[in-house]
């Protein structure tokens, strides 16, 4: 049996280090798996790819892989994940803010059969921006995409090959990969842990980044964009047609001598409003029909470890 540890890296020189004494002591030296370490550099702009080769060659059983740009940590575990070799891969953070003896109640739990265990945050000890945002994010997903999110929602989680497998088949552009494995429906069994504050180095988890995040998830996992152009579409019709109704039975008593500039500037502003929300809602999902058409992949290899290096695109599932 062999355990797979994933760590998508992105301007983390300075945790690497901490990170692999951390998992060598309280992962490496007590499992009784085989086990490899796959560290995959998402274009990071510091010493990250040269700090992840000082320790592969240390320990040969870290694998390092580096792509050409940074395509987001979604993207960078997809890698891991599709050349990973393990029974079962874990997906760990490089900033040390998930306790590392998580993995090992993880794997207990895969041991029993669970295909999927996720480690769910119950509270968290990092920013206060940090924490309405996730809460917000999570309770969001929930009521309109994936009922069965956890309310502390998950970055860090188990995988049994065979999940793994399908998320390779699924392919699917500008999704969330949590939303995917939340979708799959596999058997699934939840630990629960408390984030640490972060010590070592800045997030770079962006404003723009967790917006682009929520638009993955409610495009790809939820009808609620386009169900509301419908209903904005009905009441802008019938808010329509009972205001030519009144208009006309006014002009009908004399009540309407001028036609009152005011009001049609409004009426006419606010119809220009919903027609352009509408479009964009619906651009939105064109735009993922057409980048989805183009089959480009979802991240591209520039370098790995050569004995591991077969090709430079994704495997498939």
């Amino acid at each position: 049996m062999k355990l797979s540890i994933i760590v998508p890296v992105y301007f983390n020189e300075d945790n690497l280090v901490p990170l692999y004494k951390d998992i060598k002591e309280k992962i490496i030296n007590v499992i009784k798996y085989d086990y490899e370490i796959v560290m995959v550099n998402d274009g990071s702009g510091d010493h990250s790819l040269s700090v992840m080769k000082k320790l592969a060659r240390k320990d040969p059983h870290i694998r390092t892989i580096s792509l050409s740009r940074n395509f987001g940590s979604h993207a960078a575990i997809l890698c891991g994940l599709s050349q990973c070799t393990g029974d079962c891969a874990v997906i760990k953070a490089a900033d040390l803010q998930e306790p590392t003896e998580l993995i090992l109640e993880m794997v207990a739990s895969w041991e029993k059969g669970n295909k999927v265990v996720l480690a769910v945050r119950e509270g968290r000890n990092d920013g206060k921006s940090q924490s309405l945002f996730a809460n917000l994010y999570y309770r969001f997903v929930r009521m309109t995409a994936l009922p069965n999110m956890p309310k502390g929602g998950f970055d860090i989680y188990l995988l049994d090959r065979r999940v793994i497998n399908v998320l390779m088949a699924l392919d699917e552009k500008n999704s969330a990969l949590t939303g995917q494995i939340l979708w799959s429906g596999f058997k699934t069994d939840v630990i629960y842990y408390t984030r640490l504050a972060r010590e070592i180095g800045t997030s770079k988890w962006t404003l723009r980044k967790k917006i682009r995040l929520v638009m993955d998830t409610l495009f790809s996992f939820s009808t609620l964009p386009i169900s509301a152009v419908l209903l904005i579409g009905v009441l802008s019709f019938f808010g329509a047609l009972v205001w030519a109704l009144v208009v006309l039975c006014f002009k009908l008593s004399g009540y309407i001598e001028v036609s009152g500039w005011t009001t049609l500037f409004i009426f006419n502003l606010f119809s220009f409003g919903i027609i352009m929300l509408t479009l964009g809602i619906l651009g939105e999902y064109l735009w993922r029909t057409f980048d989805a058409s183009r089959n480009r992949p979802p991240y591209i290899i520039e370098e790995m470890d050569e004995e591991q290096k077969d090709d430079e695109w994704p495997k498939e599932g």
